[in-house]
């Protein structure tokens, strides 16, 4: 049972900002006539990693799209650092699942990175040395450097994530959120995803991840959704990820052996 990859803590970090990052309320969304949030409540930490883990189905991705304004909310209101977010987005970078992502287009990685730019740049202006030097320093950052030049589709599912979290990266936002980034990587690349994310962190950004790992929780994140269409459970990783609300979220389905590999069997 895998609890962690030995990422190193880090320094202790500073007092969270009194404003949150990102405050959703009353937060409703529906597919049809079929509901995917029902008044969500959330509260995210500024300078903070955290994440949000619910059951397939349980709205997780679409509460990023609702933030992102890629979905129509019911209703409810969403503000980053206090801001509604239609007037905010441009603070917010975000990573989708590669599930959703067409690998066959054929760009190189420079390019896919440099598409991060594309509020600064407009859709006219061409990246100088300036825009190209950065892009170069993001994918470096993530260790995808020597492979710029390569045509996306040839890329390992790691690689292509580390590709998009540098395009992420290049933006300079102040919100992250990243959609289930561990999917279907190699161990290498949690590594290397995870340690970018928590020296994000150190700067002093926000990053918000949908997880599915459930026995990496307390070692990668300060702070925690727990999210089955309606909130169930938000805060301090030590207050928030026990046991009674883990069987809350996920219908008492989880065995007590699995809750106690990943260290919550006495609660």
């Amino acid at each position: 049972m895998r609890t962690g990859l030995a990422i190193p803590p880090g320094p202790e970090l500073p007092p969270a900002p009194a404003e949150p990052a990102l405050v959703i309320r009353d937060l409703t969304v529906t597919w049809g006539e079929r509901p995917a949030l029902i008044s969500v409540d959330a509260a995210f930490p500024a300078g903070r990693l955290s994440a949000i883990i619910g059951p397939n189905g349980a709205g997780k991705s679409t509460l990023l799209k609702a933030v992102l304004g890629m979905v129509r909310p019911l209703s409810g209101r969403i503000t980053v650092a206090g801001i509604p977010v239609a007037r905010a987005r441009d603070r917010i970078a975000y990573v989708p699942q590669r599930a959703s992502v067409d690998w066959d287009f054929p760009v190189r990685v420079a390019d896919v990175v440099e598409m991060g730019l594309w509020r600064r740049l407009g859709l006219l202006r061409r990246a100088g040395p300036a825009e190209r030097a950065r892009v170069a320093a993001c994918l470096d950052r993530v260790g995808m450097a020597e492979l710029a030049g390569r045509q996306i589709g040839r890329l390992s599912g790691g690689q292509q994530q580390r590709v998009f979290l540098a395009r992420a990266l290049v933006q300079e936002a102040e919100l992250i959120l990243l959609d289930e980034p561990f999917a279907g990587v190699d161990a290498a690349t949690e590594r290397a995803v995870i340690g970018v994310l928590k020296d994000l962190r150190a700067e002093g950004r926000t990053v918000i991840v949908v997880h599915h790992d459930l026995a990496t929780v307390r070692d990668y994140f300060d702070h925690v959704l727990l999210l089955n269409r309606c909130s169930v459970a938000e805060g301090p990783v030590a207050q928030a990820f026990t046991a009674d609300a883990l069987q809350q979220t996920y219908g008492g389905r989880l065995p007590a052996a699995y809750l106690g590999q990943i260290g919550l069997g006495g609660q």
